[in-house]
Parts: structure tokens; C-alpha cells; sequence
């Protein structure tokens, strides 16, 4: 069985940021949604748990950062093409998202970043397979 990854984010408001995720094309996993949290499907083993904030604070004796200050983390997901970066920048964009940076264009890397409504930084990048060794 693959390892998957359940990357967990606390939210203000679950509604909003289910709604935000849905414009974007992500899909919520039924059975483990409910009005605590939400499993946002990136991809077979790759999921966002969106937590509201007194849930997830339920899970560390840590401070939540605001990440509309901090930088918590930076949650990078490939995409097949540069076309396809500006592709979801440009959903970001037209749902109410943020740039979080200009792009970055390395020639066998193409980035860019956006924040969500909580202020989570997302990165969607190409990379040209033909310079990856394995």
C-alpha cells in the first residue's frame, strides 16, 4: 500500500474554505467531512484536512500560527504543464485567492504560489521531467 500524506490546516471558517477548494476543482472526501473538519481529495494519496480552529487546537498544545503573518508551511503539488500552472493560478485568481509571490520562471521550473483565505501558502510548480535524475 502507498504511503499517503493527510497534510492538516486550520481554518476560521470551514464553509468558506470548502467553498474556495471547490472552485478550484477539489472534491471532499463524505466520510471524513463533517462540521469540524473537511478531507479535501488532491489526489489517490495525497489529502488537506481543513480542521476549524478550536478542532485542530485540540491536537497541539501549540499556539496556531496565523499564517496571514507566519509562514507555517508551504504545500508545493506538481501540475503536468506550465500551461496548467497558470491554469490553476488564473481559478485562484477569478475565486477570490491571492498571488503569494510573482512567478518564477528557472527554465526547467515554472512556479507560482497563491494563499488561501486563511493565508496558507500553496505552490503549484512544473518541472521539466527530462531534467530529474533518478
Amino acid at each position: 500500500m502507498a504511503t499517503k500524506i493527510f497534510v492538516n490546516l486550520p481554518v476560521k471558517d470551514l464553509q468558506k474554505s470548502m467553498g474556495f477548494f471547490s472552485k478550484l476543482g477539489y472534491s471532499f472526501h463524505p466520510q471524513f467531512t463533517d462540521e469540524k473538519a473537511a478531507c479535501m481529495v488532491i489526489s489517490e494519496d495525497i489529502y488537506a484536512m481543513l480542521l476549524r480552529e478550536e478542532f485542530f487546537q485540540g491536537f497541539t498544545p501549540k499556539p496556531i500560527a496565523d499564517a496571514h503573518n507566519n509562514t507555517e508551511v508551504l504545500i508545493a503539488l506538481s501540475a503536468d504543464s506550465r500551461a496548467a500552472v497558470d491554469d490553476m493560478l488564473a481559478r485562484v485568481l477569478a475565486t477570490g485567492g491571492k498571488e503569494a509571490r510573482e512567478p518564477q520562471d528557472m527554465g526547467f521550473m515554472y512556479n507560482r504560489s497563491f494563499n488561501d483565505p486563511d493565508g496558507h501558502i500553496w505552490e503549484i510548480f512544473w518541472m521539466d521531467p527530462n531534467t530529474v535524475n533518478e
